[in-house]
């Protein structure tokens, strides 16, 4: 196979949205620093929003990881949603998102009655190499349409990868 068709994983985000500022994002900063080891960056509101938020409130949080540590969490996740995935979940640029609805169904983490319940979405962001033409700040390139992950690549790679079962909801 050619070297520059090989696809990996670029990053693992995980996001929590608490939906208001105060001990609800604290609650959520600890369990994401206790599944991923990492500091985790509070997200803030942009502007005004016709719910009433005002500018520069704490309103969820995220984490970004790159690497062996987001290959390994990944297994992880993919375990706690049974490693099952829907066509739908896959965009057209061939990453993949889905949502662990508790965070207790992670294998390795236990329940904490301070926290409570949480939720908390994932996203995998794959590439080829030579993506970074897109990325880089003198000069940026475009990827050209047939070195483009395509969602089915994407559905192959994960089967092949992780050992995930995708399949239409019945």
């Amino acid at each position: 196979m050619n070297k520059m068709r090989e696809i990996r994983l670029e990053k693992l985000t995980l996001n929590m949205g608490a939906g208001e500022s105060g001990p609800k994002v604290e609650k959520s900063k600890t369990i994401m620093e206790k599944i991923t080891g990492k500091r985790v960056v509070i997200t803030k509101t942009q502007k005004r929003t016709t719910f009433g938020m005002a500018q520069k409130r704490n309103i969820g949080i995220k984490v970004t990881l790159r690497g062996k540590e987001a290959k390994d969490l990944l297994k992880r996740l993919l375990e706690a949603v049974e490693n099952k995935l829907k066509p739908s979940q896959f965009d057209s640029s061939g990453n993949f998102s889905f949502g662990v609805h508790e965070y207790i169904h992670i294998p390795g983490i236990k329940y904490d009655p301070d926290v409570g319940i949480l939720g908390m979405d994932v996203c995998v962001t794959l590439e080829r190499p030579g993506f970074r033409v897109k990325r880089k700040s003198i000069r940026p390139g475009k990827v050209g349409k047939k070195h483009r992950i395509t969602p089915a690549e994407s559905m192959e790679w994960t089967k092949k990868e992780f050992g995930v079962e995708v399949k239409e909801e019945e």
